[in-house]
């Protein structure tokens, strides 16, 4: 389950759904880089974990509207949680990865034995 809601593409889609219900055609304009097969699968899987609610419109042509259930609401708070934290340690984060990268680029001296 972690993994499913973990994806980008599903953070994303619950991000978008959490202030209106979007058509298909808007939730695949607003996620950049999102395939329709792909955009098709993770709204099937959250609708299947309880997360997105599915609504079919008797018009011609079809209209689909997806939107957050109140457990896929619960959801996006807790993800809400995490997206502030990340913003909040950025430039801690950024200096980590600088330190890193630094000593990644550092050739380790060879190991030497004892003379003799």
């Amino acid at each position: 389950m972690l993994d499913r809601i973990a994806d980008k593409w599903s953070l994303l889609v619950i991000a978008l759904l959490d202030r209106q219900s979007l058509r298909f055609t808007e939730l695949r304009r607003e996620v950049d880089g999102i395939s329709q097969r792909m955009l098709t699968v993770t709204l099937r899987q959250l609708e299947r974990d309880g997360l997105v609610h599915r609504t079919v419109h008797p018009v011609v042509p079809p209209r689909v509207d997806y939107a957050l259930t109140p457990l896929g609401v619960t959801l996006h708070h807790t993800i809400q949680s995490l997206v502030h934290w990340t913003e909040s340690h950025l430039d801690e984060i950024a200096a980590a990865r600088s330190r890193y990268d630094e000593r990644a680029a550092t050739p380790v001296p060879a190991a030497t034995g004892p003379a003799g």
